[in-house]
């Protein structure tokens, strides 16, 4: 996380050509953060183009690195408007956690998967902020009065614990509070929703799994990662298909009508309506693997 914390600091702050020098094919850029979205686009594809063949820890990939950070800033404020309302305090660390998920975008982006940058990174960013969130919020509902009653809790328990030299009983809790014993016992049960366990967390057998999170032990590669680049191979095709193929798809998988319902609608036979959808659909996948 420091080390994440000092590109931000770098990354908002003017670099002169001394400090790092733009490769030969690659534009100077004096100020990236006043670009707009639509140059940084066209721009960032440029930048990337040439990081994947700079030498990390040089001045050329340092320039270029920083600068589609600066290039990009504008995807953390856009995604940071979905959590608006908070205070300036909180505002700010929404977008210091958000530049964290755009680094780690920026850094594990590949040209060749041909997919838009922004589309990629837009989760990330996201991503980081919810985390933000799950670690530093309460991770279920919980009403004020037990909110506050977890502080007392907390409080009195410390307090406790030093006097007697043991951890306190639910009994002298109450006393020390001059609270109901179920009353204590339900802020006791409310702050375990305080936080969540973490999928980061390392797993419990160090020796076994040393550096290992729990996540890392769970499950396969999720399958809805593929589904981004399907969607990018799918959609030049069905901007080909002509009027009747594409209301018969926004019928079927939009709108979910049944076979009959479609063929009530167009005038066709259920049989007919099944035909055709499953013509379609070979062209479809046709296409996809010839494209891949």
């Amino acid at each position: 996380m420091a080390a994440e914390m000092s590109v931000i600091a770098s990354a908002g702050t003017a670099v002169d050509g001394r400090q790092q020098q733009a490769p030969a094919d690659l534009p100077w850029i004096e100020d990236a953060g006043k670009i707009a979205p639509k140059d940084a686009r066209e721009l960032s594809r440029l930048f990337f183009d040439r990081l994947q063949d700079l030498e990390e820890g040089t001045r050329e990939y340092s320039y270029a690195r920083n600068t589609l950070i600066e290039m990009n800033m504008s995807l953390v404020h856009f995604a940071a408007r979905r959590f608006r309302g908070r205070g300036p305090e909180e505002q700010e660390d929404i977008l210091q956690v958000g530049t964290i998920g755009l680094i780690k975008a920026i850094d594990r982006f590949e040209l060749s998967r041909e997919v838009e940058f922004t589309t990629f990174a837009v989760p990330y960013i996201v991503g980081e902020m919810k985390r933000f969130f799950r670690d530093t919020s309460w991770a279920v509902h919980v009403p004020r009065r037990l909110q506050e009653l977890r502080v007392e809790l907390a409080k009195a328990r410390d307090h406790l614990s030093a006097v007697n030299g043991s951890a306190p009983t639910v009994a002298e809790l109450a006393a020390y509070l001059d609270l109901p014993e179920e009353e204590v016992i339900e802020g006791m049960v409310a702050s375990n929703g305080y936080t969540a366990g973490s999928l980061d967390l390392p797993t419990g057998d160090a020796d076994a799994d040393e550096g290992r999170s729990y996540a890392e032990t769970l499950g396969d590669d999720d399958p809805a990662m593929e589904l981004v680049e399907d969607f990018q191979a799918l959609a030049p095709m069905l901007h080909q298909l002509d009027e009747r193929d594409r209301l018969l798809l926004q019928m079927r998988f939009g709108q979910e009508m049944t076979q009959a319902q479609i063929g009530a609608e167009l005038g066709y036979s259920q049989m007919h309506v099944s035909r055709l959808i499953s013509r379609l659909l070979d062209r479809l996948r046709a296409g996809m693997l010839t494209e891949s």
